[in-house]
Protein backbone atom coordinates (compact mmCIF):
# COMPACT_ATOMS: atom_id res chain seq x y z
CA UNK A 1 0.00 0.00 0.00
CA UNK A 2 2.58 2.13 0.92
CA UNK A 3 4.63 1.92 -2.56
CA UNK A 4 1.38 2.52 -4.58
CA UNK A 5 0.95 5.75 -2.35
CA UNK A 6 4.66 6.64 -2.93
CA UNK A 7 4.20 5.98 -6.78
CA UNK A 8 1.26 8.33 -6.99
CA UNK A 9 3.08 11.04 -5.53
CA UNK A 10 5.96 10.85 -7.45
CA UNK A 11 3.27 10.69 -10.57
CA UNK A 12 1.82 13.94 -9.19
CA UNK A 13 4.84 15.57 -9.37
CA UNK A 14 5.59 15.18 -12.06
CA UNK A 15 2.49 16.35 -13.82
CA UNK A 16 2.65 19.26 -11.64
CA UNK A 17 6.03 19.88 -13.35
CA UNK A 18 5.07 19.13 -16.75
CA UNK A 19 2.82 21.89 -16.52
CA UNK A 20 4.92 24.26 -15.04
CA UNK A 21 7.15 23.02 -17.65
CA UNK A 22 4.60 24.16 -20.15
CA UNK A 23 3.18 27.05 -19.04
CA UNK A 24 6.87 28.88 -18.63
CA UNK A 25 7.71 27.96 -22.11
CA UNK A 26 4.40 30.02 -23.66
CA UNK A 27 5.49 32.57 -20.63
CA UNK A 28 8.54 33.11 -22.70
CA UNK A 29 8.66 36.19 -24.72
CA UNK A 30 6.70 35.83 -28.66
CA UNK A 31 8.93 35.65 -31.98
CA UNK A 32 7.24 37.25 -34.40
CA UNK A 33 8.82 37.45 -37.22
CA UNK A 34 8.54 39.07 -41.04
CA UNK A 35 6.71 38.27 -43.91
CA UNK A 36 9.40 35.51 -45.26
CA UNK A 37 7.75 32.20 -44.43
CA UNK A 38 9.53 28.48 -43.76
CA UNK A 39 8.47 27.57 -46.91
CA UNK A 40 7.55 29.37 -50.82
CA UNK A 41 4.49 31.47 -50.61
CA UNK A 42 3.91 31.63 -54.24
CA UNK A 43 0.92 33.68 -56.06
CA UNK A 44 0.58 30.23 -58.65
CA UNK A 45 -1.39 28.60 -59.43
CA UNK A 46 -4.30 31.41 -59.25
CA UNK A 47 -4.15 34.73 -60.34
CA UNK A 48 -4.79 36.62 -57.53
CA UNK A 49 -1.91 38.84 -56.09
CA UNK A 50 -1.17 37.70 -52.30
CA UNK A 51 -0.86 40.22 -49.44
CA UNK A 52 2.15 39.82 -48.19
CA UNK A 53 5.67 40.28 -49.86
CA UNK A 54 7.81 37.35 -50.72
CA UNK A 55 10.40 39.41 -47.73
CA UNK A 56 13.22 41.77 -47.59
CA UNK A 57 16.12 40.93 -50.38
CA UNK A 58 14.23 37.70 -51.24
CA UNK A 59 13.60 36.83 -54.77
CA UNK A 60 11.21 34.47 -56.43
CA UNK A 61 10.21 33.63 -59.77
CA UNK A 62 6.79 32.16 -60.72
CA UNK A 63 6.76 30.73 -64.27
CA UNK A 64 4.11 28.42 -66.11
CA UNK A 65 2.93 27.32 -69.58
CA UNK A 66 -0.51 26.91 -70.53
CA UNK A 67 -2.68 25.64 -73.07
CA UNK A 68 -5.77 27.73 -74.89
CA UNK A 69 -8.62 26.66 -77.08
CA UNK A 70 -11.32 29.30 -77.81
CA UNK A 71 -14.77 29.07 -79.96
CA UNK A 72 -17.27 31.97 -80.77
CA UNK A 73 -20.19 31.16 -81.31
CA UNK A 74 -21.56 34.64 -82.82
CA UNK A 75 -18.44 35.29 -84.72
CA UNK A 76 -18.10 31.70 -86.06
CA UNK A 77 -14.58 31.14 -85.31
CA UNK A 78 -12.39 28.91 -83.20
CA UNK A 79 -8.98 29.77 -81.73
CA UNK A 80 -6.20 27.17 -80.10
CA UNK A 81 -2.96 27.85 -79.37
CA UNK A 82 -0.19 28.53 -76.20
CA UNK A 83 1.27 30.92 -73.86
CA UNK A 84 3.54 31.29 -70.81
CA UNK A 85 3.55 33.15 -68.35
CA UNK A 86 6.50 34.91 -66.04
CA UNK A 87 6.37 36.47 -63.02
CA UNK A 88 9.47 38.17 -60.96
CA UNK A 89 8.62 39.19 -57.48
CA UNK A 90 11.62 41.21 -55.18
CA UNK A 91 11.39 41.80 -51.54
CA UNK A 92 13.33 45.16 -51.36
CA UNK A 93 14.60 47.77 -48.44
CA UNK A 94 11.46 46.76 -46.53
CA UNK A 95 9.55 43.37 -45.32
CA UNK A 96 6.28 45.54 -46.41
CA UNK A 97 7.63 46.37 -50.11
CA UNK A 98 7.54 44.13 -52.89
CA UNK A 99 8.79 45.04 -56.83
CA UNK A 100 6.86 42.91 -59.18
CA UNK A 101 7.48 42.34 -62.89
CA UNK A 102 4.80 40.09 -64.57
CA UNK A 103 4.95 38.95 -68.06
CA UNK A 104 2.60 37.03 -70.18
CA UNK A 105 3.17 35.78 -73.60
CA UNK A 106 0.64 34.33 -75.95
CA UNK A 107 0.69 32.84 -79.00
CA UNK A 108 -3.05 30.97 -81.51
CA UNK A 109 -4.10 30.46 -84.83
CA UNK A 110 -7.45 31.59 -85.21
CA UNK A 111 -9.53 30.17 -88.34
CA UNK A 112 -12.69 31.70 -89.69
CA UNK A 113 -14.66 30.76 -92.81
CA UNK A 114 -12.52 31.61 -95.51
CA UNK A 115 -9.67 32.79 -93.29
CA UNK A 116 -7.03 31.34 -90.93
CA UNK A 117 -4.69 34.01 -89.04
CA UNK A 118 -1.70 33.65 -86.59
CA UNK A 119 -0.94 36.21 -83.91
CA UNK A 120 1.68 36.23 -81.08
CA UNK A 121 2.99 38.95 -78.61
CA UNK A 122 3.53 40.12 -75.00
CA UNK A 123 -0.38 39.48 -74.15
CA UNK A 124 0.69 41.49 -70.61
CA UNK A 125 3.92 43.38 -69.37
CA UNK A 126 3.45 44.80 -66.03
CA UNK A 127 6.27 46.84 -63.99
CA UNK A 128 5.29 47.89 -59.78
CA UNK A 129 5.06 47.32 -56.55
CA UNK A 130 3.12 45.70 -53.61
CA UNK A 131 3.23 47.46 -50.25
CA UNK A 132 1.38 45.93 -47.02
CA UNK A 133 -1.06 48.08 -44.94
CA UNK A 134 -2.43 46.55 -42.28
CA UNK A 135 -1.37 43.44 -40.74
CA UNK A 136 -3.74 42.17 -38.01
CA UNK A 137 -1.53 39.52 -37.00
CA UNK A 138 1.17 41.85 -36.36
CA UNK A 139 2.45 41.74 -32.08
CA UNK A 140 -0.49 39.92 -31.96
CA UNK A 141 -0.30 37.48 -29.13
CA UNK A 142 -2.04 34.46 -29.86
CA UNK A 143 -3.41 32.63 -25.90
CA UNK A 144 -3.06 29.21 -25.41
CA UNK A 145 -5.54 27.39 -23.27
CA UNK A 146 -3.61 24.17 -21.73
CA UNK A 147 -6.44 22.31 -20.95
CA UNK A 148 -8.39 22.44 -24.34
CA UNK A 149 -7.78 21.82 -27.42
CA UNK A 150 -10.98 22.87 -29.19
CA UNK A 151 -10.25 26.31 -27.19
CA UNK A 152 -6.55 26.74 -29.34
CA UNK A 153 -8.08 25.40 -32.57
CA UNK A 154 -11.23 26.85 -32.60
CA UNK A 155 -12.56 29.59 -34.85
CA UNK A 156 -11.35 33.15 -33.83
CA UNK A 157 -13.05 36.47 -34.62
CA UNK A 158 -9.84 37.86 -35.52
CA UNK A 159 -9.65 35.77 -38.11
CA UNK A 160 -12.00 38.02 -40.18
CA UNK A 161 -9.80 40.75 -39.80
CA UNK A 162 -7.79 40.91 -43.30
CA UNK A 163 -4.54 41.73 -44.02
CA UNK A 164 -4.63 44.49 -46.13
CA UNK A 165 -2.35 45.54 -49.00
CA UNK A 166 -1.98 47.87 -52.54
CA UNK A 167 -0.57 47.36 -55.72
CA UNK A 168 0.24 50.53 -58.34
CA UNK A 169 2.35 50.04 -61.67
CA UNK A 170 1.84 50.51 -65.03
CA UNK A 171 0.79 47.96 -68.36
CA UNK A 172 3.70 48.51 -70.78
CA UNK A 173 1.90 48.34 -74.32
CA UNK A 174 3.93 47.86 -77.59
CA UNK A 175 2.69 48.84 -80.84
CA UNK A 176 0.81 46.99 -82.97
CA UNK A 177 -0.03 44.43 -80.17
CA UNK A 178 -2.70 41.64 -81.92
CA UNK A 179 -3.93 41.86 -78.17
CA UNK A 180 -4.39 45.59 -77.31
CA UNK A 181 -7.47 47.77 -78.70
CA UNK A 182 -4.98 50.15 -80.23
CA UNK A 183 -2.24 49.73 -82.62
CA UNK A 184 -0.28 52.68 -80.92
CA UNK A 185 1.92 51.81 -78.05
CA UNK A 186 1.03 53.31 -74.81
CA UNK A 187 1.69 53.35 -71.07
CA UNK A 188 -1.76 53.41 -68.44
CA UNK A 189 -1.95 53.18 -64.81
CA UNK A 190 -2.90 49.76 -63.59
CA UNK A 191 -4.17 49.45 -59.27
CA UNK A 192 -5.12 47.13 -57.22
CA UNK A 193 -6.54 46.54 -53.54
CA UNK A 194 -5.63 43.07 -51.89
CA UNK A 195 -6.94 41.22 -48.56
CA UNK A 196 -6.06 38.18 -47.38
CA UNK A 197 -7.71 36.15 -44.95
CA UNK A 198 -5.87 33.02 -43.18
CA UNK A 199 -8.90 30.77 -41.51
CA UNK A 200 -8.58 27.81 -39.44
CA UNK A 201 -5.35 28.14 -38.23
CA UNK A 202 -4.23 28.35 -41.31
CA UNK A 203 -5.56 25.69 -43.88
CA UNK A 204 -7.93 27.95 -45.34
CA UNK A 205 -6.31 31.41 -46.98
CA UNK A 206 -9.03 33.64 -48.49
CA UNK A 207 -7.52 36.25 -51.08
CA UNK A 208 -9.36 39.05 -52.84
CA UNK A 209 -8.04 41.43 -55.46
CA UNK A 210 -10.10 44.13 -57.03
CA UNK A 211 -8.36 45.52 -59.89
CA UNK A 212 -8.41 48.57 -62.34
CA UNK A 213 -6.84 48.53 -64.76
CA UNK A 214 -5.53 50.46 -68.45
CA UNK A 215 -6.65 53.50 -66.36
CA UNK A 216 -7.16 56.53 -68.46
CA UNK A 217 -7.24 54.94 -72.07
CA UNK A 218 -10.78 54.52 -74.05
CA UNK A 219 -11.39 51.33 -72.74
CA UNK A 220 -10.98 50.89 -68.85
CA UNK A 221 -11.30 47.51 -67.18
CA UNK A 222 -12.56 46.99 -63.63
CA UNK A 223 -12.54 43.97 -61.87
CA UNK A 224 -11.65 41.05 -59.17
CA UNK A 225 -10.25 38.11 -58.64
CA UNK A 226 -11.49 35.82 -55.15
CA UNK A 227 -9.04 32.61 -54.59
CA UNK A 228 -10.03 30.08 -51.99
CA UNK A 229 -6.72 28.01 -51.14
CA UNK A 230 -6.93 25.09 -48.89
CA UNK A 231 -3.73 23.31 -47.42
CA UNK A 232 -4.38 19.39 -47.38
CA UNK A 233 -0.81 18.06 -45.59
CA UNK A 234 2.76 20.12 -46.03
CA UNK A 235 2.98 18.77 -49.52
CA UNK A 236 -0.12 19.46 -51.20
CA UNK A 237 -2.87 22.36 -51.39
CA UNK A 238 -5.54 22.83 -53.57
CA UNK A 239 -7.72 26.03 -54.59
CA UNK A 240 -10.81 27.64 -56.29
CA UNK A 241 -11.00 30.79 -57.94
CA UNK A 242 -13.46 33.38 -59.49
CA UNK A 243 -12.03 35.93 -61.67
CA UNK A 244 -14.89 38.29 -63.41
CA UNK A 245 -13.83 41.70 -65.63
CA UNK A 246 -15.48 44.30 -66.79
CA UNK A 247 -14.92 47.37 -70.17
CA UNK A 248 -16.44 47.98 -73.28
CA UNK A 249 -14.08 46.42 -75.14
CA UNK A 250 -14.40 42.70 -73.11
CA UNK A 251 -16.09 41.73 -70.42
CA UNK A 252 -16.08 38.02 -68.87
CA UNK A 253 -16.24 35.80 -65.95
CA UNK A 254 -13.89 32.66 -65.29
CA UNK A 255 -14.09 29.75 -63.17
CA UNK A 256 -10.83 28.58 -62.20
CA UNK A 257 -9.48 25.43 -59.87
CA UNK A 258 -6.15 23.33 -59.64
CA UNK A 259 -3.31 22.45 -57.05
CA UNK A 260 0.35 22.68 -55.75
CA UNK A 261 2.93 20.24 -54.61
CA UNK A 262 5.59 21.52 -52.39
CA UNK A 263 8.75 20.05 -54.04
CA UNK A 264 10.74 21.11 -50.84
CA UNK A 265 11.20 24.33 -49.24
CA UNK A 266 12.14 27.01 -51.96
CA UNK A 267 10.02 24.95 -55.33
CA UNK A 268 6.80 24.41 -55.72
CA UNK A 269 5.14 22.61 -59.07
CA UNK A 270 1.32 23.18 -60.11
CA UNK A 271 -1.40 22.71 -62.58
CA UNK A 272 -4.57 24.34 -63.54
CA UNK A 273 -7.51 24.48 -65.44
CA UNK A 274 -9.92 27.67 -65.94
CA UNK A 275 -13.20 27.82 -68.27
CA UNK A 276 -16.23 30.54 -68.79
CA UNK A 277 -19.54 30.68 -68.47
CA UNK A 278 -20.48 31.66 -71.88
CA UNK A 279 -19.99 31.57 -75.95
CA UNK A 280 -18.64 34.49 -77.04
CA UNK A 281 -15.80 33.36 -77.20
CA UNK A 282 -16.01 30.18 -74.77
CA UNK A 283 -12.63 29.59 -73.26
CA UNK A 284 -10.86 26.60 -72.00
CA UNK A 285 -7.13 27.23 -70.76
CA UNK A 286 -5.09 24.21 -68.95
CA UNK A 287 -1.81 24.85 -67.78
CA UNK A 288 1.24 23.90 -65.30
CA UNK A 289 4.07 25.52 -63.69
CA UNK A 290 7.03 26.19 -61.72
CA UNK A 291 7.99 28.49 -58.63
CA UNK A 292 11.34 28.90 -57.38
CA UNK A 293 12.66 31.60 -54.79
CA UNK A 294 16.07 32.28 -53.68
CA UNK A 295 16.18 33.21 -50.01
CA UNK A 296 20.49 33.11 -49.31
CA UNK A 297 20.94 36.91 -48.63
CA UNK A 298 17.36 37.12 -46.00
CA UNK A 299 18.31 37.91 -43.05
CA UNK A 300 15.30 37.24 -39.95
CA UNK A 301 13.48 39.87 -39.02
CA UNK A 302 12.01 39.58 -35.10
CA UNK A 303 10.01 41.57 -32.74
CA UNK A 304 9.65 40.84 -29.15
CA UNK A 305 6.34 40.66 -27.37
CA UNK A 306 7.33 40.68 -23.74
CA UNK A 307 4.96 39.92 -20.88
CA UNK A 308 6.76 40.85 -18.68
CA UNK A 309 7.21 44.38 -19.35
CA UNK A 310 3.57 44.94 -20.71
CA UNK A 311 2.78 43.65 -17.06
CA UNK A 312 5.52 46.28 -15.60
CA UNK A 313 3.82 49.40 -17.76
CA UNK A 314 0.43 48.02 -16.62
CA UNK A 315 1.36 48.18 -12.32
CA UNK A 316 2.58 51.37 -13.12
CA UNK A 317 0.19 53.09 -14.55
CA UNK A 318 -2.03 51.34 -11.52
CA UNK A 319 0.23 53.07 -9.28
CA UNK A 320 -0.26 56.21 -10.51
CA UNK A 321 -4.22 56.19 -10.72
CA UNK A 322 -3.94 55.05 -6.73
CA UNK A 323 -1.77 58.20 -6.18
CA UNK A 324 -3.64 60.60 -8.05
Amino acid sequence: MKSVITFLTQINTMFKFKTLLIVLLFAIPSLHYGQHTDVINSNRPGETMSAFSVGKSVIQVETGIYGIKQKHDLLNYDSNGFGADFMVRWGLFSEKLELIADLQYQNEEVTAPFMITKKGALKQTVLGAKYLLYDPFKNYEKKINLYSWKANHGFRWRQLIPVVSVFAGANLTFSDNPYYFSTEGQISPKIMLITQNHLGDGKWVFVTNIIADYIGTDFPSYGYVLTLTRGFNDKWSGFIENQGFKSDYYSDSILRGGAAYLLNKNMQLDASVSTNFKDTPSILYGGIGFSWRYDGNYKEVRMNIDKGDSKSKAMKKAKKVKKG
